[in-house]
């Protein structure tokens, strides 16, 4: 059984840092160390996970963890108390008791090259080129928030593509006068919610997350297809790239383990597919 001799948790958080500096993330996110526990621990073995849920946390504890990186910040708005009464304050609760350190990146890593963006345009096979939709001022050539990519794909490619890379369903909301075999040349890419960030751009096709019913019949309209991957779905797939990046940059002193529970909370159910149904029972 392999041993690791671990890291302090302020050359944890320098690691995380380094890679992905707080400074990138949206004025209005919590990112960084969300939860320092009392006590000076060693991080040997550390969870990731896109969201931070009451079962995720179970995981935790019962896998012994001394850190947990989650995408998503629990901690978003301010909180008033710790009681038994909310989720995320139960969360917050065992993280204390149980000195689990707890770290968030969110929108630092969407802008971050190399980051959960970058991961989400991988699923076109064909990028003649890339870049920012929204250049990061003062940051390295590439940095910024969304993706905007040039290709020349048809649409059913596109899709088929895209269920391989995040291994799941996409829903398709196909522009008005587009069809499977449509051709796109420019992709528009925003990992989550991309509704405000990709609205009014002008291209073939957008890929995110999540998306208002309005909003997608906005896009529609203005001649551009929209494939919805469901929010955390869009994110999750990340976690597999940066393990191996984090375990460099650790220079492997700390166990490294992406969460078996962590999923997104919706589930499509395939009219007539006993194979769904039969999971979402269990």
């Amino acid at each position: 059984m392999a041993s690791f001799s671990g890291q302090k948790l302020d050359q944890v958080v320098k690691q995380l840092e380094s890679f992905a500096p707080t400074s990138l993330a949206e004025k209005w996110d919590n990112v960084g160390l969300l939860i320092e526990p009392h006590n000076d621990i060693l991080v040997e073995r550390i969870l990731l996970t896109n969201d931070l849920t009451e079962p995720v946390m179970s995981e935790a504890i019962e896998k012994k963890v001394d850190m947990i990186i989650s995408y998503h910040p629990p901690i978003f708005k301010p909180l008033t108390r710790i009681t038994k009464t909310n989720w995320k304050e139960r969360v917050v609760a065992a993280c204390l008791v149980n000195s689990i350190a707890l770290y968030s990146p969110h929108t630092a890593w969407d802008k971050v090259i190399g980051g959960v963006n970058d991961w989400l345009a991988k699923a076109i096979v064909d990028v003649q080129g890339i870049k920012p939709l929204v250049p990061e001022v003062g940051a390295e050539p590439g940095t910024g928030s969304g993706r905007l990519v040039e290709t020349n794909m048809p649409i059913s490619q596109l899709v088929h593509a895209l269920q391989d890379h995040i291994a799941n369903s996409v829903h398709v909301a196909f522009a008005v006068g587009h069809h499977a075999k449509t051709f796109v040349h420019t992709v528009g890419i925003c990992a989550g919610s991309g509704g405000s960030l990709l609205r009014g751009l002008q291209v073939d096709l957008v890929i995110t997350g999540e998306m208002s019913h309005h909003e997608l019949l906005d896009f529609n309209h203005n001649g551009t297809t929209v494939l919805l991957c469901n929010h955390s779905n869009s994110e999750r797939g990340y976690l597999r790239e940066f393990l191996p990046k984090l375990d460099e940059r650790l220079q492997g002193a700390c166990e490294l383990l992406i969460s078996e529970k962590d999923k997104d909370p919706l589930h499509t159910v395939i009219r007539g597919s006993a194979q769904t149904a039969q999971q979402v029972q269990q």
